[in-house]
């Protein structure tokens, strides 16, 4: 019986491809999958299975399975449909198989039994299905190789042309115009995110982003939505009380995000010394500023505050903490007071010993100014930078 269903399987393969066609839907468009190419892989496999019934020749040959399993892999199909296409071609050759069996009086039911077994445990489909996972995970991997290589390319600048911007937005998922930012956060150790689960977050509120992982930093370019895209950004951010994060202000290209990143590095060096927080580029224009030029900033810092720099390390302290809370207060004495819980002449009265010791008037915008760009640069350099007791 295999070998006269053997000699028809031209016919068989093509009843089988208009049934597939017929039941399975991804199949069903002469796009993804033409009939001629179809049916011709049902021909195939129809030769294989009754051939190894018809005789007990050479051990199955399933590299035609393989190869659709890793062509629809390519394609992009669901491996539930290329599964659900095999069982409907193998139930269709066993009802050939069964109409014949009835037919033949010769055939007992313990050898339609033993080759039901045989049936269910055939390879067509596993075969198929494990070249479709292998096929989808080289293709996964190569995808996320591709999209890594584009984020790294997106950040150092070698996406310049548009159209290349356009493709490279289209690949990592990103709108090719809108209003994006970049974050960039202190990974806890090499290799180790900073901000976990926080490109599946934005996600789940509808903001595309795309991420690199690198030594010491986790960057990512987010498509910030509508107005308040960007205090939606913000507020996650600080859900993450673990990590520093910078961010950079709001910019309209992607052709901008080197630049960006480096907004963000600045912005992430303006919060004091290991703790953790958020910190946003235009929060403040002299954190920035002096990580730009830590060199300078130190310079500007002994200049400024050397003498204060000199006293006694308690009264140092009492002096410079009573110049920030001045600042912090908007330049009002009372309100600097409360935040000290002392008296607004004990206010004053530090106020004009750093007055004296710097040869400063507070009074003068621009000493003012002066003064507050070296108290920045004392409190956000580095110890190795800044100056010491002994300036």
């Amino acid at each position: 019986m295999a070998t006269a269903l053997l000699e028809r399987a031209p016919h068989l393969g093509t009843r089988m491809a208009r049934r597939i066609r017929a039941e399975v839907d991804y199949y069903g468009s002469e796009e993804r999958v033409p009939f001629g190419e179809l049916s011709a892989s049902c021909c195939r496999n129809t030769r294989l299975v009754f051939g190894q019934l018809a005789d007990s020749g050479p051990a199955e040959d399933l590299a035609s399975a393989h190869d659709t399993g890793r062509e629809r892999a390519r394609q992009g199909a669901p491996l539930g449909e290329l599964l659900h296409a095999y069982r409907v071609g193998s139930q269709f050759l066993w009802s050939e198989l069964t109409s014949a069996a009835r037919g033949a009086g010769e055939v007992s039911s313990e050898t339609v039994v033993a080759l039901a077994a045989w049936w269910v445990n055939e390879g067509l489909a596993a075969a198929a299905s494990d070249a479709y996972r292998q096929a989808a995970a080289q293709l996964l991997l190569q995808r996320e190789r591709a999209r890594a290589a584009l984020v790294e390319a997106l950040f150092t600048g070698l996406l310049t042309d548009r159209t290349t911007l356009w493709e490279a937005a289209t690949t990592l998922g990103l709108p090719a115009e809108g209003t994006f930012l970049v974050v960039a956060a202190e990974v806890p150790a090499p290799g180790r995110e900073a901000l976990p689960g926080f490109e599946a977050r934005l996600s789940g509120e509808q903001t595309r982003s795309a991420w690199r992982l690198m030594p010491d930093l986790q960057t990512g370019v987010v498509a910030l939505r509508g107005a308040g895209g960007e205090e939606d950004v913000v507020r996650l951010a600080r859900l993450y009380a673990d990590a520093r994060v910078g961010i950079s202000p709001p910019f309209g290209s992607l052709r901008e995000t080197p630049r960006a990143l480096r907004l963000a590095r600045l912005a992430l060096t303006g919060l004091p010394g290991g703790s953790a927080g958020v910190a946003r580029f235009d929060d403040s224009v002299l954190a920035p500023l002096v990580a730009a030029a830590p060199e300078e900033a130190g310079r500007i810092a002994t200049a400024v505050l050397g003498r204060v720099l000199a006293v006694e390390p308690a009264e140092r302290a009492r002096l410079l903490g009573t110049l920030e809370h001045w600042y912090a207060a908007g330049g009002s004495v009372p309100r600097a007071a409360k935040r000290l819980y002392c008296h607004p002449n004990t206010v004053r009265y530090r106020l004009r010993r750093l007055q004296e010791l710097t040869g400063r008037s507070l009074q003068d915008p621009r000493v003012a100014a002066e003064l507050a760009v070296a108290l920045q640069a004392l409190r956000q350099l580095p110890d190795e930078t800044a100056p010491g007791e002994g300036a």
